[in-house]
């Protein structure tokens, strides 16, 4: 029941060129920064991504994607990403564009073994009814791959369009709390996407800022069951206070305020 491994690069040992990850984070609110560090210093390469966003360049899954080592991406939203502009455009990169709801469903429900479920999302546009440039031909410019239509159900006088659950290789969350058992706690917008990717993960690996033991935590408080977690990561303090801020933003106070008096 143990599930605390000793170190990062132990917990994505066995990570393969090839393989599919879930990803949470929001931005990089509650992004699992030192695995990813550790899947990029095993080489692995052709990577598919299944995460609300690819980070920034150079920060979060920028990190693997200004590498080259990202094949495919499924998400919500690629702005604030010059490389990833780039990439998909130059027809570099895979991307299948989800609606941001509609993602945080399909990871649910693979985690749940739901294989498909029906959303109002999407219906009447492209994502419905095909022809999304998933990618680029080699240089851009001409579509080498276009999504297909999807299946469309009437219920009750409105239509819905079907949506596949999805599952992944391995999950790579960041909490707040956890225990040896795996369940998790997370802070406050941190906790995003981050129970939901590690739901649909066949091995979920957790990296926690505070480690704690078996039995501490009130069952009242846990967010995620130790069910869905393979492995748990003890971040260092050092490492647990090194959050990345997206987009800092400061104005100057009003003349007057702020000014300390004798």
């Amino acid at each position: 029941m143990d599930k605390v491994v000793a170190s990062a690069a132990e917990a994505v040992a066995d990570v393969t060129d090839g393989a599919s990850f879930a990803v949470g984070g929001f931005g990089l609110s509650g992004v699992p920064d030192v695995l990813i560090q550790a899947v990029y210093e095993t080489g692995a390469s052709s990577l598919r991504v299944v995460s609300n966003n690819c980070g920034v360049d150079g920060g979060g899954l920028g990190i693997w994607l200004g590498a080259g080592r990202i094949a495919h991406v499924t998400g919500s939203y690629v702005g604030a990403n010059k490389e990833f502009a780039r990439q998909y455009l130059a027809g570099e990169l895979e991307l299948e564009l989800t609606p941001q709801g509609t993602l945080a469903e399909r990871l649910r429900a693979g985690g749940c073994g739901i294989p498909a479920f029906y959303t109002p999302a999407g219906v009447g546009t492209d994502v419905a009814d095909g022809g999304m440039v998933l990618r680029y031909g080699a240089g851009g410019g001409e579509v080498a791959k276009a999504s297909p239509p999807k299946e469309v159900r009437e219920f009750d006088g409105e239509s819905y369009v079907m949506e596949r659950g999805i599952t992944t290789d391995f999950a790579l969350v960041r909490a707040a709390k956890g225990d040896r058992h795996g369940n998790l706690v997370f802070n406050r917008a941190a906790r995003n996407f981050n129970p939901l990717a590690a739901m649909a993960g066949r091995i979920t690996v957790a990296e926690v800022e505070e480690l704690v033991e078996p039995g501490e935590l009130d069952p009242d408080e846990v967010h995620l069951p130790g069910v869905f977690v393979q492995r748990v990561l003890a971040l260092t303090p050092e490492q647990a206070a090194d959050k990345k801020v997206e987009r800092r933003t400061v104005a100057a106070p009003p003349d007057g305020e702020g000014t300390v008096r004798a």
